[in-house]
């Protein structure tokens, strides 16, 4: 006998879990599929993000970050700590503990909502009366009715064309995750959010890396001011990015006992150049998962780049099949998908789930960090929107100097004419969090004034936003 659900979620990563137990708090009776596995082969439920994306990352990132403060900064305080050294398998072994600990987080979260959880693939089998028969492909096959079915089976790395991921000298960034030891020579293709970050980590720890990005301009998303002071900043860090390039042939092979791969590539003149490295990274983008989900079972609609065709509210052309996250339109972020998994859920119940793009926050945790909401300088010119702009740098904010990181800067679009906030740009010290009041702000149609006669504690880095906030109407008071 099949189980019957009100809703079958299929994926666990953000836009999964979330909307499985949002729609457990409306009161209905739910089942997620979710079929990552830990190093023991049990349920790893999260998915990319969890498991190999932003909370892995984000371990590794601090690790590295407070062996660079140790090796480079702490003298500066009156600290003296002799020879520093990296552990790389003990780094690696405490970004896997966190990475357990969200996993098992979720599973708890799920007992505690009273969420069904089975652990395999789950795929379309048909269309059956009142709802959709689920198959679920694990260590004993089951088989779920529902009536409701949410997809939210994520994205996949990009690979180019020829060239597969062996994860051993070919990474993705599930691979990136798991160097073993520090590379003399690492090489990244993309300069986007996967490659900085990861080239950050490695280059932090001593490893000459490359950054080869086919882009002419570096992170063409981000605001072209904020995206030339973190250009800046990683050059001085010694983060070598060629924008321009075009790249050819990669080999693999031997050199002596070690493992090389070798790269061939035209820079922006067309000059033809090699690169060798122990490691290459390839961070080029992310394609919908789709594959195995038996879409053409029920004809569910894709797009040519595999997606899932949905509306403006997640809807598919089936009727009572939604899809979130990665696999469908828009940006591959994990709260975006969170956003879409409580809205779907809300919508399902009859009440008016919201998401709103244009609040989406951006960030890139390097260090700087880079964090950004609303659009860019570029992008209203492009529009023709008058716009006033105001900017502070972190030179001038006294908690940036205390911390030793005046890096960066805080700058504010408004409108000409009725100074709503348009865009928020920063790149500096801890502007992951700093965006947030921006998000706020842009949410509920502040003004940039509104934020200029906002007190803030003294000394914070919030400071900054309130300063750039003045500096609009050029009256910033401390620089």
């Amino acid at each position: 006998m099949s189980k019957q659900f009100d809703v079958i979620v299929i994926g666990g990563g953000p836009g999964g879990y979330i909307g499985a137990i949002r729609a457990a708090q409306l009161g209905f009776n739910v089942a997620c599929i979710d079929e990552w596995k830990n190093d023991k082969g049990g349920p790893a439920p999260g998915g990319t993000c969890t498991n190999v994306g932003c909370i892995p990352s984000k371990a590794l990132l601090q690790s590295s970050e407070h062996f660079e403060h140790a090796h480079k900064h702490f003298a500066e305080h009156g600290i003296s700590t002799g020879k520093v050294t990296m552990d790389v398998a003990k780094m690696v072994g405490r970004k896997d503990a966190v990475v357990k600990q969200n996993n098992d987080g979720i599973l708890y979260l799920f007992k505690k909502n009273k969420v069904s959880f089975f652990h395999g693939r789950g795929s379309f089998v048909k269309a059956v009366e009142g709802g959709y028969e689920i198959k679920v492909a694990g260590a004993a096959e089951e088989t779920l009715v529902g009536k409701q079915v949410i997809v939210a089976t994520g994205s996949n790395a990009r690979a180019l064309p020829g060239v597969a991921f062996d994860e051993e000298n070919i990474l993705s960034n599930d691979g990136a995750l798991r160097i073993g030891a520090v590379p003399k020579k690492l090489g990244v293709i993309g300069s986007g959010v996967i490659g900085l970050e990861m080239g950050s980590v490695w280059r932090r720890l001593g490893a000459d890396v490359t950054v080869l990005e086919g882009l002419p301009t570096f992170l063409g998303a981000v605001d072209e001011q904020i995206a030339k002071e973190a250009k800046k900043a990683f050059d001085k860090q010694g983060l070598k990015i060629e924008l321009g390039v075009k790249i050819g042939e990669i080999k693999t092979g031997k050199k002596g006992k070690e493992s090389k791969v070798s790269v061939a590539y035209t820079n922006a003149k067309g000059e033809a150049q090699a690169l060798e490295v122990d490691k290459l990274i390839v961070s080029i983008g992310r394609v919908p998962n789709t594959i195995g989900l038996n879409a053409e079972a029920v004809g569910l609609q894709l797009d040519e780049r595999g997606a899932i065709v949905v509306d403006g509210d997640c809807r598919t052309n089936l009727p009572g099949v939604w899809a979130v996250g990665d696999v469908v339109r828009g940006p591959m972020l994990a709260h975006k998908a969170e956003e879409e998994g409580v809205a779907v859920a809300e919508r399902i119940a009859g009440q008016h789930g919201h998401v709103n793009f244009n609040t989406i926050p951006w960030v890139i945790y390097t260090s700087p960090e880079i964090a950004w909401v609303g659009r860019t300088e570029q992008q209203l010119k492009e529009q023709g929107v008058k716009y006033k702009a105001g900017t502070f740098p972190f030179l001038a904010n006294g908690r940036a100097r205390a911390l030793g990181d005046t890096t960066g800067m805080v700058k504010f679009l408004a409108d000409a004419a009725t100074d709503e906030i348009l865009g928020v740009h920063i790149v500096g010290p801890m502007a992951s969090e700093l965006i947030a009041e921006a998000v706020v702000a842009m949410e509920f149609k502040a003004s940039a004034e509104d934020i200029a006669r906002i007190c803030r504690a003294h000394p914070s880095l919030s400071e900054a936003t309130k300063e750039a906030a003045l500096a609009v109407d050029k009256r910033t008071l401390n620089f």
